[in-house]
C-alpha cells in the first residue's frame, strides 16, 4: 500500500509535451514541489538531476523512475507524467520514455525509499499496467489505477 496522498490528481500530467530528459525532470520537479510547502521546483529538479548523474533511472519499456531523497518532507510523494511522445532518456533498453514516475522520500528514509522504488519498478514492469496508464485520460483515473495496483500488490 502506498502512503496516504502519495499521488494526487494534481501531481499528474497526462499530456506533457516535454521534448527532452531535462525538460521532463523540470516538469517532475514542478509537480513534486506542490507536495509540501517547503519545496521549490528548482530544488527538487536539482536533486532529481543529481541522482540522474549517478546513472539513468530509465527502467525500460518506455518508463523512467526519477527519484530523490529530500530534507524537509515528512512523507513520500509521487508525480506521474505521461508524455505526448517519448524522449531519449538513456534507458537501460535504449527505448524512449513516455511514462515517468517522480518519487521523493524524506532524506533519512532509506529503507522506505528502497521499498517504494522496488514496488514501483515491479508495477511498471507489468505490460498491462503500463498500457492502462497510457490509455487513462485524466489524473483521477491514473491516481485510482496506481492506488488499486499498490493495494493489490500489498495483498498478493
Amino acid at each position: 500500500m502506498f502512503p496516504v496522498n502519495f499521488l494526487t490528481a494534481a501531481r499528474v500530467d497526462c499530456d506533457c509535451k516535454a521534448g527532452s530528459k531535462k525538460r521532463l525532470l523540470e516538469r517532475a520537479g514542478e509537480l513534486l514541489a506542490t507536495a509540501a510547502p517547503c519545496l521549490s521546483s528548482e530544488e527538487v529538479f536539482e536533486q532529481l538531476l543529481e541522482r540522474e548523474r549517478l546513472g539513468s533511472t530509465g527502467l525500460g519499456y518506455g518508463v523512467a523512475l526519477p527519484h530523490a531523497r529530500m530534507k524537509g518532507i515528512s512523507q513520500a510523494c509521487g508525480a506521474l507524467i505521461c508524455l505526448e511522445s517519448g524522449v531519449d532518456y538513456d534507458a537501460i533498453d535504449g527505448q524512449p520514455v513516455d511514462l515517468a514516475f517522480g518519487l521523493l522520500v524524506p532524506h533519512d528514509a532509506t529503507q522506505e525509499h528502497l521499498q517504494l522504488l522496488a514496488r514501483l519498478a515491479s508495477l511498471f514492469s507489468q505490460e498491462a499496467f503500463r498500457n492502462q496508464l497510457r490509455e487513462a485520460k485524466d489524473g483521477e483515473a491514473i491516481t485510482a489505477l496506481i492506488q488499486q495496483a499498490g493495494d493489490y500488490q500489498e495483498s498478493a
